[in-house]
């Protein structure tokens, strides 16, 4: 084991909302040289990644060739964010681990792949092992606030007997995409209509409460997911849409955890135009039993790329292979060097 005492050379793959907000969090990070940006949009190839993300020119250029970009800058961890379905980014993910590099990722199917997705889960770890890097699907949810956050309130109890989550979110504040994501602005029709289609749903529910079964030690029979429109009383508005009492506001969704035929971990998430108490809340009915509220709700893009600049140390320190939140030390922000918080190569 020796300490590292160059730079911690990084690559971000995929420009887009959280891709941009990847990079800014990043360039204010001590000991983080950002050596290269990936994405497929041409709009964006060839132009400065710092002119697209904070207005200044950094001199890293955006490229969609991919091989020749990881085999010239050699990085050290790569940050990606192109999309949510584990099948759909495996080939990216897979040349970033033959290029020898840790990999963070924002994929919400990645945040406990073993759940929908075994044999793939054990072809990527396999290959991350022969190539002595390490693999970590993450973001604020999944990979922390449902998740995370549960499993460790979770570490005073000495009996647990149900787990409930609940997210209220006022998406007004969110970031364009999502509020089309959660059918904002939509007729109750067309919106069961998308969530029929599979296009409206928040991805990795489900993966969470997996993750905080696996970490407790319960077996479970099934999950059940279910999506309802979150429906406005009122007229309201964000930057982007104009809603209209009868239309949908945003997503009401509930995945559930069942064990012996009882619901045992409940998730729920309410994110619409004007939710008038955003918050985050963990009930656990055990000994002691607890409730832990983080008032005003945590905003989703600006902790998504906080925890996964702040997860680099963890990865980057982590056993070889593919791991998740619940495998790695308790996460947290560092300031300083990066170089201080890496102790092997």
């Amino acid at each position: 084991m020796r300490w590292r005492t160059k730079e911690i050379k990084v690559v971000q793959f995929g420009v887009g909302p959280i891709g941009a907000e990847l990079t800014k969090y990043a360039l204010q990070k001590e000991g983080i040289k950002i050596v290269g940006a990936i994405d497929i949009d041409k709009n964006k190839v060839g132009k400065d990644l710092g002119e697209l993300t904070v207005g200044k020119n950094i001199g890293v250029r955006v490229t969609d060739d991919v091989d020749a970009l990881l085999v010239r800058t050699k990085p050290d961890v790569v940050l990606h964010s192109t999309g949510s379905y584990l099948k759909d980014v495996k080939p990216q993910l897979l040349k970033i681990v033959n290029a020898g590099a840790d990999l963070v990722s924002t994929c919400e199917e990645l945040a406990y792949p073993y759940l929908k997705h075994p044999e793939l889960s054990r072809e990527l770890d396999a290959r991350a092992r022969k190539k002595c890097v390490t693999v970590l699907g993450t973001g604020v949810n999944p990979g922390f606030v449902m998740d995370t956050l549960v499993i460790t309130t979770s570490g005073v109890c000495q009996e647990v007997k149900k787990i409930r989550s609940i997210r209220m979110q006022d998406a007004s504040v969110r970031r364009v995409p999502f509020q089309k994501k959660i059918g904002a602005g939509l007729t109750p029709a067309a919106f069961k209509a998308k969530v029929d289609e599979g296009k409206i749903r928040h991805v990795g529910f489900a993966e969470s409460v997996a993750m905080i079964a696996s970490a407790i030690g319960w077996n479970l029979d099934r999950i059940e997911e279910n999506v309802e429109p979150k429906i406005a009383d009122k007229a309201v508005a964000s930057d982007y849409v104009e809603i209209e009492p009868g239309q949908v506001a945003g997503v009401d969704q509930t995945a559930s955890g069942i064990r012996s035929g009882k619901q045992v971990i409940t998730l729920n998430l309410q994110a619409y135009i004007g939710c008038p108490d955003p918050r985050e809340s963990i009930v656990i009915d055990g000994h002691p039993p607890i409730e832990l509220t983080v008032k005003g709700g945590i905003h989703g893009d600006v902790a998504t790329s906080a925890v996964v600049v702040n997860c680099i140390p963890r990865v980057m320190n982590a056993r070889p292979g593919l791991v998740t939140m619940k495998d790695l030390p308790v996460p947290s922000a560092w300031f300083g060097d990066l170089r201080h918080f890496i102790k092997k190569t």
